[in-house]
C-alpha cells in the first residue's frame, strides 16, 4: 500500500521531478482555459513540452494574462461623456448614410464605422498633417513644437535613453517646466530599462511630472512584463501632435553600428484629431495617477473644419477589442487594387495572414517591405518563417538594404493608409498598447506611397524560387521560429 512507502528512499530529484510534473500539467491546463487564439495557446502549449523546465519558468515570466479588466481598469476616468455622445452620433448618422463621405473615400465606410465602435475613435476633418520621414527630421520637428509651448507638454514613449538626443529633451523640458509649462512624462519600464535614476530625478526635481509605465520588480514581474506600452506620442497645447515609430534614442536618428542608417516614419498632427491622441494619453495618466486631465486648456472644440479626415484608435489590454487588428483586417478584405506595407517585424495573426494571402490570390497587388538586416535575431526568423507561404499566394516580398527599417504603415488603393506605433505581430496587435492614426485622403496616401517606393527601391525582391533554395540551416531555425513566432 501507499502508506508503506519508505520516504527515506525517495530522492529530492524525484520529488522535485514530481511537483514539477503537477506544475507543468497544472500550467497547461491554465492556458488552455484562457481559450486564447488556438496558434498561441498552441505555441505555449509546444514550448513547454520541448523546453519543459525553462518553458515553464518562461511562461509564469512572460506568459500569463490575467483579466483584463481587473488590471486596466478605467472606472473614475472624466472627460470623455462628450466624446462619446459625439461617437454616438457620427455612428447615427453613418447608418442613417447622413454622413456624407467624399466619393473616394466612401468604400472605406465599414472601416470609419468599426473603428468608432470598437475603440471609439472620432472622425474629425479639421486637420493638417505632414510626414517626418525620418528620425532627424521627427525630432527635430518635436523640438520646435516644445520650445513654442505656453500651456503643456504631455510625452508617451516606449524607449527614452540617456544619450544625446534624451540629453537634448530633457534640457527643453526643464526650461519649459521653469517658463511655466506644465509637462507630463509616460515611459514604459521595460522599454526604457536602462533610463537611470538621474535622468527622471533630475526631471522630477525640475518640476516635470515623469512616470512609468507598470513598473516590472521582483516580485511583480509575472503578469506585468507582457503588457508593454509601445506608444510614441507628443502633444503640445492640444494643438499639436506626433506619432509613429520613432523613440528618444540617439538610433532613431544616427543607426546602429552593425545595421547601419535607422528608416523611421512619423506624422505630424495640427487640427481636431490631436484632441483624440490628448484622450489616449489622458487615460493613461489617470492610469497612473488619477488624475483627470479636462478643460478646453487640454481638449479643444471639435470643429467642421474641412482637411483632412482622419481617426485616432488606440488598443491594448484595456480595450474590449483588439481595434488596431481589427482596423488592419478591414482595410486588407476592402483592397480592390494594392495593398502596399512596410513592417520591421512580420508576424501576422492567422486572420490577418489568410486576408493578405487572399487579397493576393484575388488579384490585388499586395506588397509588403521588411528589413533583411533586423535588430533581433529571433524576431528576424519569426519574420522570414512567413515569408513562404506569403509568396506562393503571391505577395511581393522585398527585403531593405539600406539599413534597418522601422516604419509601420498600410497604404490601400491610393486613398486609405495607416501610420503608427503598431508592427504587423502578434504582441503590437494583440498585447501592447498601441496607437494609429487612420487616414482617409488621396493627397496623403499619395505622398506616403512616394516614400514607399523609394523604400522598395532601395530593397531587393525575393523570388520564390531563389527563397526555396535557400540553406537548410536557415529553413530548420525558420521552422522553429515560425512555431514559437505567437510568443514574440
Amino acid at each position: 500500500m501507499w502508506y508503506n512507502v519508505n520516504f527515506q528512499n525517495i530522492s529530492v530529484w524525484e520529488i522535485l521531478s514530481v511537483l514539477f510534473f503537477i506544475t507543468s500539467i497544472s500550467t497547461a491546463v491554465i492556458i488552455i482555459l484562457e481559450k486564447r487564439s488556438p496558434f498561441k495557446t498552441a505555441a505555449w502549449l509546444l514550448v513547454l513540452v520541448l523546453i519543459p523546465i525553462v518553458g515553464l519558468f518562461f511562461y509564469l515570466f512572460f506568459g500569463q494574462e490575467f483579466r483584463k479588466q481587473k488590471m486596466f481598469s478605467r472606472r473614475g476616468l472624466k472627460g470623455t461623456g462628450r466624446y462619446k455622445k459625439i461617437q454616438s452620433r457620427q455612428l447615427k448618422a453613418l447608418n442613417d448614410y447622413d454622413f456624407h463621405l467624399p466619393e473616394p473615400i466612401e468604400n472605406f465606410r465599414r472601416i470609419i464605422t468599426l473603428l468608432l465602435n470598437n475603440s471609439n475613435a472620432l472622425m474629425s476633418t479639421g486637420n493638417k498633417v505632414k510626414i517626418l520621414n525620418n528620425g532627424e527630421k521627427t525630432m527635430n520637428a518635436i523640438f520646435k513644437a516644445m520650445e513654442g509651448a505656453k500651456h503643456h507638454i504631455h510625452l508617451e514613449y516606449y524607449v527614452i535613453c540617456h544619450d544625446k538626443t534624451g540629453c537634448r529633451l530633457k534640457e527643453i523640458l526643464i526650461r519649459k517646466r521653469k517658463e511655466g509649462v506644465k509637462v507630463r512624462v509616460i515611459f514604459d519600464d521595460v522599454g526604457s530599462w536602462a533610463l537611470d535614476k538621474k535622468y527622471i530625478k533630475d526631471l522630477k526635481e525640475a518640476g516635470v511630472e515623469i512616470m512609468p509605465f507598470m513598473e516590472v520588480r521582483f516580485p511583480r514581474l509575472t503578469a506585468r512584463v507582457n503588457y508593454r506600452n509601445h506608444r510614441k506620442i507628443v502633444i503640445v497645447d492640444g494643438k499639436t501632435g506626433f506619432m509613429g515609430g520613432v523613440n528618444i534614442a540617439d538610433r532613431y536618428i544616427y543607426g546602429l553600428k552593425k545595421q547601419g542608417n535607422w528608416r523611421d516614419t512619423h506624422i505630424r498632427i495640427e487640427g481636431d484629431a490631436v484632441a483624440s491622441l490628448q484622450a489616449v494619453f489622458a487615460a493613461d495618466w489617470y492610469f497612473l495617477t488619477k488624475e483627470n486631465l479636462t478643460g478646453v486648456g487640454y481638449f479643444n472644440v471639435q470643429s467642421s473644419n474641412s482637411g483632412v479626415p482622419m481617426q485616432i484608435s488606440a488598443s491594448g489590454p484595456d480595450s474590449d477589442w483588439d481595434s488596431i487588428a481589427q482596423a488592419f483586417f478591414a482595410a486588407i478584405a476592402i483592397a480592390k487594387h494594392e495593398i502596399f506595407i512596410t513592417t520591421p517585424y512580420l508576424m501576422p495573426t492567422q486572420q490577418i495572414l489568410t486576408a493578405l494571402k487572399t487579397a493576393a490570390i484575388s488579384g490585388v497587388d499586395v506588397r509588403i517591405i521588411i528589413p533583411e538586416n533586423s535588430d533581433s535575431k529571433i524576431p528576424k526568423w519569426c519574420s522570414f518563417s512567413y515569408v513562404g507561404e506569403l509568396l506562393e499566394a503571391g505577395v511581393r516580398i522585398f527585403f531593405y538594404q539600406s539599413g534597418f527599417i522601422h516604419s509601420k504603415l498600410i497604404i490601400v488603393d491610393d486613398i486609405f493608409s495607416t501610420v503608427g506605433s503598431a508592427n504587423l505581430d502578434f504582441r503590437s496587435l494583440e498585447t501592447n498598447f498601441e496607437v494609429n492614426a487612420f487616414i482617409y485622403d488621396q493627397q496623403f496616401t499619395r505622398q506616403l506611397k512616394s516614400y514607399f517606393n523609394v523604400d522598395m527601391r532601395n530593397s531587393r525582391e525575393v523570388i520564390l524560387s531563389e527563397w526555396k533554395q535557400r540553406h537548410w540551416i536557415n529553413k530548420t531555425r525558420e521552422s522553429l521560429a515560425y512555431l514559437v513566432s505567437p510568443l514574440f
